[in-house]
């Protein structure tokens, strides 16, 4: 995500978390922060410590088998040799330096774990000794940093990270002097800034999110690092680590779908899986973290949200465009699912500028790491067409097919503006048919053009400048809004009806809380009907007499409208949409911003939006059939929402608790 930037940044303090830490203080500061090897729990987290170097996810043994994986595989052979020739890039570039963006240094703690990782990695498989020497000199240029910037924490973790693989990695190949130079640099600009649950930097420390497993994660490979230097330290970040760990697990619960969206589940995931892997391969265990509720099944939840074209439901703050992710080849070797493998190596195979743009994923040598034993072919997922993943941020998926890019494709959620990351969504949708993506979210915006204007964007309170911003807030999502309103920030939506038969498939999304104070109830259902139709179908009650009811869709599609019909074209295919409410006609309008300073442009973006006027009972029904091909179906005969579950078809989503 780091053409519009990777995600970086989580909201402020809550009161929540202020309460956690306070306790935190009373619990842990008498006895956490003066650990030692003496006082350390009779379950030793250094009992089973391998001694020697590597033991980073990889040991000595590995490096030639990756050799062979390479020889066997001409895919492999590619991506090593792209590996290889970007590292000899890096030999002519000069070391990282302290630069900040606004508030941050992540920047650069993301390119020298990029650099780190692909030197090590090729000099470990082609034994050059110009690429060990050229990342020592990365990384004694970090280690002398006046800072690793604790006030923006994940600048702490990815740095922590990047030297403690590197120094890992290379340790026979740099001198004593390096290694204690990079040793020491962890400890002190890494490990202990983290220690202290009081300090308020360190809120990450229970946070349910993204910050959680980078931070616990950089800092427990810097502690497995310097076992042998200082294993109190290392006892302390790990009983720290094996003790918070879980807040950060915690959303996968209960089928993996990862609430802040795909772009962050490839964030944090990613970390969650480094420091699972580095648990296993220096003490032997990972403390039964992949076994947490959801984890593993967060790479079919994941993949879920990919639709045919390649692209992502781009939920929250998130990228359509596809994005290499490296921690798929560590699930399809947990899970034995090859086909989780699917996206990433048709990406790799379809254009050079694909595979250069993995390439440059700072992660992507553990690809190789990770490697399919045998050959990689492309196979389908294990996973169903139609699919419905609980937990904070609900999602529902109904597919054609996981091989045919021209597939029907419809994903839609529940979820809150006030979990983290999220955008006033709940309810909205996303459509793929023959190829083109009709309805389309617009996703995130630059964060540092936002902060670097003040805005207040990290402020989740109801009337917050956040949802100011236009990609964020309820005028550009697919869905309803009442008298232009705004969500209400604390209302969550669940999926309460979902069926994956043949004769019936639908899902309900309640959104009655997302509507409070505009509506005594707010039902949304989406059902899938013969010819590859779909029928949108909103029920409010409660409605004020008069209110102006919008139902709007964001597109890129040219937009041709007739009334109550519409004709939305664009790479030489057509989508019809009719609206079956009395009285509504559609209309097409633009899905620029106002010109308020701050708020990025949508070129191209329209939205496809019809109003009706609430009666003087309050109730309305609005509903709107989409027809890909360029002929209109009949209109189907309407029921309500109540109508459409039959015995067997219907699938609960709780209220997540709070």
């Amino acid at each position: 995500m780091d053409a519009s930037p990777s995600p970086s940044q989580a909201c402020p303090v809550s009161p929540r978390y202020l309460s956690a830490l306070l306790i935190l203080v009373a619990l842990c500061l008498g006895s956490a922060l003066s650990m030692s090897a003496e006082t350390a729990p009779s379950s030793d987290p250094l009992a089973t410590l391998r001694p020697e170097h590597p033991r980073l996810l990889v040991h000595a043994t590995d490096w030639a088998q990756i050799r062979q994986r390479v020889a066997a595989d001409p895919l492999a052979r590619t991506f090593h040799d792209g590996l290889i020739a970007q590292a000899r890039q890096t030999l002519a570039e000069p070391p990282s330096r302290y630069e900040k963006r606004g508030r941050r240094l992540l920047g650069v703690s993301r390119e020298i774990v990029g650099r780190v990782l692909g030197l090590a990695y090729a000099y470990r498989t082609t034994d050059d000794p110009a690429f060990a020497r050229r990342a020592e000199a990365e990384m004694l240029a970090a280690a002398a940093f006046p800072d690793w910037n604790p006030s923006h924490f994940l600048d702490v973790g990815e740095m922590t990270a990047a030297l403690a693989l590197g120094c890992d990695w290379l340790d026979d190949a740099l001198t004593p002097a390096t290694r204690a130079a990079i040793r020491q640099a962890i400890i002190t600009k890494g490990l202990r800034p983290g220690l202290d649950p009081a300090d308020a930097n360190n809120w990450w420390h229970v946070a349910d999110h993204n910050w959680n497993q980078v931070c616990w994660g950089g800092l427990s490979l810097g502690a497995l690092l310097i076992a042998d230097d200082d294993p109190a330290l290392t006892r302390q970040v790990l009983d720290l680590t094996r003790n918070f760990i879980g807040y950060g697990l915690k959303p996968y619960a209960p089928d993996g779908v990862y609430p802040e969206g795909p772009g962050y589940w490839a964030y944090g995931t990613t970390y969650q899986v480094i420091l699972n892997a580095a648990l296993a391969s220096a003490l032997g265990t990972d403390w039964d973290l992949n076994a947490a509720p959801g984890f593993l099944a967060s790479a079919g939840a994941f993949a879920q949200t990919i639709g045919p074209s390649g692209r992502f439901y781009n939920f929250s703050d998130g990228v359509e465009r596809p994005m290499f992710q490296p921690a798929l080849f560590w699930f399809a070797r947990q899970t034995g699912d090859r086909g989780l493998l699917a996206s990433e190596l048709r990406l790799l195979q379809s254009s050079d500028a694909a595979l250069a743009d993995a390439l440059r994923d700072r992660f992507a040598v553990l690809t190789m790491l990770w490697w399919p034993d045998k050959p990689a072919t492309i196979v389908p997922p294990a996973l169903p067409l139609r699919w419905l993943g609980r937990g904070p941020n609900p999602l529902a998926v109904f597919r054609e097919s996981w091989t045919d890019p021209a597939a029907l494709y419809l994903a839609l959620k529940g979820g809150a503006a006030e979990l983290n990351h999220a955008h006033m969504d709940a309810g909205s949708f996303i459509l793929e048919a023959d190829g083109v993506r009709w309805a389309v979210e617009l996703g995130m915006q630059d964060y540092h053009s936002l902060e670097s204007k003040n805005v207040d964007l990290w402020n989740r309170a109801q009337d917050s400048q956040r949802w100011q911003v236009h990609r964020l807030n309820h005028r550009t999502h697919n869905l309803v809004t009442i008298d232009d309103q705004p969500h209400r920030v604390a209302g969550h939506a669940r999926i309460t009806h979902f069926s994956a038969t043949d004769a019936n498939p639908h899902a309900i999304v309640d959104v009655t809380e997302v509507y409070a104070n505009q509506a005594a109830t707010a039902r949304r259902g989406y059902r899938l009907l013969p010819g590859r139709h779909i029928l949108i179908q909103d029920e409010l009650t409660g409605l004020k007499p008069g209110s102006v009811v919008r139902w709007q869709m964001a597109t890129r599609a040219e937009i041709a409208t007739d009334q109550a019909n519409a004709t939305l074209t664009q790479d030489g295919r057509a989508l019809h949409a009719t609206v079956l409410t009395p009285d509504a006609a559609f209309t097409a309008v633009s899905g620029e911003p106002p010109a308020d300073g701050f708020n990025a442009p949508n070129p191209g973006v329209r939205l496809l939006v019809a109003t009706a006027t609430a009666p003087a009972d309050g109730t309305l029904r609005f509903a709107v059939l989409l027809a890909p091909g360029a002929n209109a179906s009949a209109a189907p005969v309407l029921e309500p929402l109540d109508a459409w579950s039959g015995p067997g078809d219907v699938v609960s989503s709780p209220r997540p608790p709070q």
